[in-house]
């Protein structure tokens, strides 16, 4: 049998405009401004992935980002692809502090990979598929923007609304409410990005309460190193809580486990690349742990990847997937086209993927 092998790797800038700015409680993106790394095969098969940088939540910027890129494309060269698991392990030890670096190598070579046996990307995390449906985000905004999209992305059929909060306590509790009213039938979760102190959750979450609002859960309420804290919330809230930032790393996700630290944990492939995100995965549920499938922010590409895992795992209980909704403009790679396995309710449909990712720059 005629050995593959790696020929050549490119990386080139993924950009994009949005559609307005995405704000959080730790800063916002105001372009998706991106790298996605591009592996040629020795039989010309060609395999795309994607670096999210999110320097104000990761620390890492596109400058060292591209430096590391280019550095292992050229190392690359002349690899056997079969040693897709060798690859994986050599980038988690080269960049430990570039996990969007690792994404996006580990997302070429196994878009690549899957090409060459022509199978979905899927079928290398399980052998029953799970159709998936993701939330949508509400960003920090002023109470008229925040009304305006939810009454826009209601209207399109998105029924679980992720709320941004973190920044102001009394504005927050004003839009979580004016997103309640205007989303019926539906379910709320929160996303403080590290902006809350443990005290402030709670109370913010009381008053919730009181007023009739009970969030299916509140991801990261408090800053990622305060663990003492965010047990607190996860002991005393009454209401689920999301690890993001505090899981980073399968370190992180042991640490959670062991410590029972929260109960729900945000796997994202910026965060821990293909191979350690499976494996985060299987070491949270294992526990007993619900996993919520979330992303930076990020094309079609690097999402529909994410919904690969997901919908492959078949284990993820809730699903945050929906950067695609605020591109305004396709990236200028050659036109990346829009993933047809997404449709405007946020359902992502991999089965339709003949093989690989699906989704070509």
């Amino acid at each position: 049998m005629q050995k593959i092998f790696i020929k050549k790797c490119s990386v080139k800038p993924l950009q994009a405009k949005l559609i307005s700015p995405f704000r959080t409680a730790l800063g916002q993106h105001d372009n998706l401004e991106n790298l996605s790394f591009h592996l040629e095969l020795s039989d010309g098969t060609i395999g795309f992935g994607e670096a999210a940088i999110a320097s104000h939540i990761t620390g890492e910027t596109l400058q060292a980002t591209q430096t590391n890129l280019d550095e292992i494309a050229k190392e690359l060269a002349g690899q056997d692809l079969n040693s897709y698991l060798a690859i994986s392990s050599y980038l988690h030890q080269k960049f430990p502090n570039n996990q969007c670096a690792v994404a996006a190598v580990e997302m070429a070579v196994f878009d690549a990979f899957t090409k060459q046996l022509n199978i979905p990307l899927w079928k290398m995390f399980g052998s029953t598929l799970k159709k998936i449906t993701s939330d949508i985000t509400i960003v920090i905004s002023d109470l008229d923007e925040t009304v305006a999209n939810t009454k826009e992305f209601y209207r399109k059929g998105f029924r679980t609304f992720k709320v941004k909060i973190g920044r102001d306590d009394a504005l927050d509790l004003k839009r979580v409410l004016a997103v309640k009213k205007h989303t019926r039938n539906s379910a709320i979760i929160l996303d403080a990005n590290q902006g809350y102190t443990a005290d402030q959750t709670l109370k913010f979450l009381k008053e919730l309460k009181r007023l009739g609002v009970k969030p299916q859960l509140i991801e990261q309420p408090v800053n990622k190193e305060d663990w003492e804290g965010l047990k607190k919330v996860s002991q005393l809230s009454g209401v689920l809580v999301c690890a993001d930032e505090s899981a980073s790393s399968l370190s992180d996700v042991v640490r959670i486990i062991k410590e029972k630290a929260a109960p729900v944990i945000n796997i994202k492939l910026m965060k821990f690349g293909l191979i350690h995100a499976r494996e985060a995965a299987v070491l949270a549920r294992s526990a007993g742990l619900e996993l919520m499938m979330g992303g930076m922010m990020e094309s079609p590409l690097a999402m529909t990847a994410a919904a690969h895992l997901a919908s492959g795992m078949g284990c993820f209980k809730y699903i945050d997937l929906d950067t695609p909704f605020f591109i305004a403009s396709t990236p200028r790679i050659g036109g990346l086209r829009q993933a047809t396995y997404l449709n405007s309710k946020g359902i992502y449909d991999v089965g339709k993927v003949k093989c690989g990712i699906g989704i070509d720059l």
